[in-house]
């Protein structure tokens, strides 16, 4: 068998493609970076930094306490007082997806029970996002983001 002589069109050709594969590699995570970003969070981020103080100030008034799990098929929202007791709240909104990603999004039908909200939810393992807004009966506005860290 004769042996092949290893050229500069060879190293050429390993050259292209080994950095061809990184480009096409980086630009594919750069799409999809870009097509799973949500959005803005605040229409005019100028307009609501002037109230941020406030909404601050009163949500931390309430002195409430958050929590979150997935048991069962069930995902569990606790809202506890500063003296440890369960909260009801008047209004409850509730999106629940993956940290990463808006695709798996849902909105989540949570029943207060007496001790916590309660939704029927099968989620996957990992890391999910409860991003809350609750109203207090005396209309204080908490609003917050829960880590939810599903195991299994």
């Amino acid at each position: 068998m004769a042996e092949r002589e290893f050229t500069g069109k060879h190293m050429l050709a390993i050259f292209v493609g080994a950095f061809g594969i990184i480009i096409t590699v980086n630009l594919i995570l750069a799409y999809n970076a870009v097509a799973t970003f949500p959005g803005l969070e605040a229409k005019n981020s100028y307009v609501a930094s002037q109230q941020f103080n406030e909404r601050r100030d009163a949500q931390e008034g309430l002195g409430w306490t958050v929590d979150a799990k997935a048991k069962g098929g069930l995902v569990i929202l606790s809202i506890l007082d500063e003296a440890g007791q369960p909260v009801q709240v008047a209004e409850l909104e509730a999106v629940l997806g993956r940290a990463t990603h808006v695709k798996e999004d849902f909105e989540p039908d949570f029943q207060f029970d007496g001790t916590a909200y309660i939704a029927k939810a099968s989620l996957g393992g990992g890391n999910w996002n409860i991003r809350m807004k609750a109203k207090a009966h005396d209309g204080t506005e908490f609003v917050q983001r829960v880590v939810l860290d599903v195991r299994g």
